[in-house]
């Protein structure tokens, strides 16, 4: 004669749950809506180490590509950062006679470099590396000197950001240069399609303002 088996028997408090998730009628109760805090706590380790390229997305790259490209275009987005933010500094601080236009042209190319800075992260993205994010971590990887906390004269501000961006140029040339040797064609693109001829306008614009020309008479 065949015995009957039966399943084992769950756990009092898998019980409880299970019941506790079905109303009278044999439906299942609908979802806690409460959040579940804290968990940065709980977890183990982090999805991915800073510093490290995952080769989860297929884009026909090997590791050494990608972590080379990732860790250039790290560099690229901490100084774009920087940059920007110094737009924005001198957008807020500047004074004198050239106010109107360099307030709106700081902020201009403020917007402008803030969208370079969702192209270059997005890049490090797909090719599996961690993109820097956060400001203290910014300022530890740019390599362009920081501004004073002070109000400077507009010739100043003009002067700090051509600095920056000739730092981010010389850069460009140079990453554009191995991207292309390595065959990253994406990054090479976007080096210099977007990073590069950015920077390039955006230093014709604002080095014309410190050119000493006559503002009445020749």
């Amino acid at each position: 004669m065949a015995t009957k088996t039966t399943a084992p028997k769950k756990p009092a408090a898998q019980q409880k749950a299970a019941a506790a998730s079905s109303s009278a009628n044999g439906q299942a109760a609908a979802p806690s809506v409460q959040p579940i805090l804290n968990q940065q706590f709980n977890a183990p380790a982090p999805l991915q180490k800073y510093g490290t390229v995952s080769q989860r997305l297929p884009i026909g790259l090997d590791a050494k590509t990608r972590q080379e490209s990732v860790d250039m275009l790290n560099q690229l987005l901490a100084d774009t950062c920087s940059i920007r933010d110094m737009y924005k500094k001198h957008h807020w601080q500047v004074v004198g006679p050239t106010f109107y236009q360099l307030h709106l042209l700081y902020d201009k190319h403020y917007e402008e470099q803030d969208a370079l800075i969702d192209m270059i992260a997005e890049r490090i993205q797909i090719l599996g590396g961690v993109a820097v994010a956060m400001a203290a971590d910014v300022a530890e990887l740019t390599t362009i000197p920081r501004p004073p906390k002070d109000r400077e004269e507009a010739p100043v501000q003009v002067s700090r950001l051509l600095e920056a961006h000739q730092i981010i140029l010389k850069n460009c040339h140079d990453y554009a240069k191995k991207a292309d040797d390595a065959g990253d064609d994406g990054t090479n693109d976007l080096v210099v399609s977007n990073v590069l001829r950015t920077n390039e306008l955006q230093v014709w614009f604002v080095s014309e303002h410190v050119v000493d020309t006559p503002l009445a008479r020749s």
